[in-house]
């Protein structure tokens, strides 16, 4: 693609990807890279500016992470360093970074200094930013002007005519109000962008991308899920080349209640998308007989999902030589070790890993975006909310929802209460103010009273969070009267259920899913 680009070099820091979104959402287009990205790489991208990512080390460290000493010499691009970054560059370049008496960590109060600075340009005099470090600058390079502290701290550095600017604090997060106004100011006053990517440019390049690779006679195999991800991919390649892509959406058995059903009619009439509909339950139940381990269950799942996908592949008139995966940017990155010169690929396949005798090569439409940035093409391509604004779903389904052994029995009770639970956060206007919704059946039952009757039957566990990325979540505070509402629902309307309890854990330390 031909976009202006900004180029992050990763240290290690958990707000890289952040950095990234941000620099995103303000329209100009930029990419990820592993620290040790050569000097003869990062000129031959030509970035219009390149940022150093915070990171967990300490610049003293004897094995710290490091830019090439030639990279200050030869980038011809502003550069910014973001805590990590600001003290390595501070050493690099003839300056002092030692371990603070007091680390900084949480809320603070900069203060700018006076004096012209291009990277505070219109902004107060003292701002609120989230510091997450316990090394500072205490020693400028040659050069450099102190331009924001936070009481005896340097805060921010720079060079202008080096144009090398620095900051200790984080002003890609939320808790820095005025980082976006900074990281403007970096990428449109200094760095000199323009903003060119948009939705609309991307889905209009990826469309002609496509239709280049498959050629006027090609087809495409598609792995659909029912989720947000591999929908939108499949919705982009069908406006590049239409019915030669076959899609093949599979009923593991898993899904939720009437999901399989009223997808494929979505699918079908409103996205017209060419799809084939393959109930293979009762394969998949078959094989997870008696089956207890969660991690047993997930290479079952996959196993199967394969072998019912390959088997229809192979059902297709012709030649079809392409494989659509729904690869996000996160997948992306993550595939790439930030130690060392080797790159590492971890398997991120949304159709389960397919394996390489299937002998397809990879369509990844949507292998430069995130999760956010997939919403937004998909609304430009006219896919209904009720896909977009989906809840993520996990791969195997309701195999990692049900604890214990799977059967038909427990999918259909597991899926009529989770249809009860997602009817009252839409009615109640609840939905989207949480990030993920579902119920979990218990290995266990409890002592309970129905009428005259005393019971002995099973427990439902109910699970909201709320999260950006999944990557960290709180638990959902829902509503009292609303949960109570639920529950009466669930232990009156479905035999077998009488009690619930609501998960008040938060990841870290717990994980979303309960398997």
């Amino acid at each position: 693609m031909q976009h202006e680009l900004i180029l992050i070099l990763d240290f290690g820091s958990q707000y890289t990807q952040l950095i990234a979104r941000r620099v995103r959402e303000q329209g100009v287009y930029c990419e990820i890279h592993p620290f040790h990205l050569s000097v003869e790489k990062i000129v031959e991208m030509n970035p219009k500016g390149v940022i150093l990512s915070g990171g967990p080390s300490s610049v003293t460290d004897e094995d710290a992470p490091r830019v090439d000493s030639d990279f200050y010499d030869n980038i011809d691009a502003p550069i910014l360093g973001i805590c990590y970054g600001m003290q390595m560059l501070a050493i690099d370049l003839g300056g002092k970074s030692e371990p603070a008496e007091a680390r900084e960590y949480g809320h603070a109060k900069l203060k700018r200094l006076s004096g012209k600075t291009s990277l505070f340009k219109d902004l107060p005099e003292k701002l609120d930013v989230w510091m997450s470090h316990g090394d500072h600058v205490t020693e400028l390079p040659e050069g450099f002007n102190k331009t924001a502290t936070t009481g005896e701290v340097i805060t921010a550095i720079e060079n202008p005519e080096r144009q090398i600017f620095a900051v200790q604090f984080h002003p890609e997060v939320s808790h820095t109000p005025k980082g976006k106004d900074i990281l403007r100011n970096y990428l449109f006053d200094i760095c000199g962008c323009h903003g060119d990517w948009t939705p609309k440019q991307f889905i209009e390049e990826e469309v002609e991308k496509i239709k280049s690779i498959v050629g006027e006679t090609g087809k495409v195999v598609c792995g659909l899920s029912g989720g947000v991800d591999s929908t939108v991919a499949a919705t982009l390649v069908h406006e590049a080349i239409g019915d030669r892509q076959i899609c093949i959406f599979v009923n593991n058995g898993l899904l939720r209640h009437r999901e399989f059903e009223d997808t494929l009619k979505l699918y079908k009439d409103k996205l017209h998308l060419n799809v084939v509909g393959v109930d293979a339950s009762k394969e998949f139940y078959e094989e997870l007989k008696n089956i207890t381990d969660p991690e047993e269950k997930r290479k079952i799942i996959g196993r199967k999902f394969i072998e019912v996908f390959d088997a229809e592949a192979h059902k297709i008139d012709g030649d079809v030589e392409y494989l659509v995966q729904g690869t996000l940017y996160p997948d992306v990155i993550e595939s790439v070790s930030l130690r060392g010169s080797s790159v590492t690929i971890k398997s991120h396949h949304n159709v389960g890993g397919l394996p390489e005798k299937m002998n397809f090569k990879l369509i990844e439409p949507l292998r430069e975006l995130f999760k956010d940035e997939v919403r937004v093409i998909g609304k430009d391509l006219d896919i209904p909310d009720e896909i977009l604004q989906r809840h993520p779903f996990p791969g195997p389904g309701l195999a990692v929802r049900i604890l214990g052994d799977i059967t038909p029995e427990k999918v259909e009770l597991l899926q009529s209460v989770d249809k009860i639970f997602i009817e009252e956060l839409h009615e109640n206007d609840l939905y989207n103010e949480t990030w993920q919704a579902f119920a979990v059946l218990l290995p266990i039952q409890s002592v309970g009273v129905m009428g005259d009757f005393r019971t002995y039957e099973k427990t439902i566990a109910l699970r909201a969070i709320t999260s950006t990325d999944g990557m960290t979540a709180d638990w959902a505070r829902l509503p009292h009267d609303f949960l109570a509402k639920v529950s009466s629902r669930i232990t009156s309307e479905i035999r077998g259920v009488n009690r619930v309890v609501y998960d008040i854990s938060s990841k870290p330390p717990s994980t979303i899913e309960w398997e």
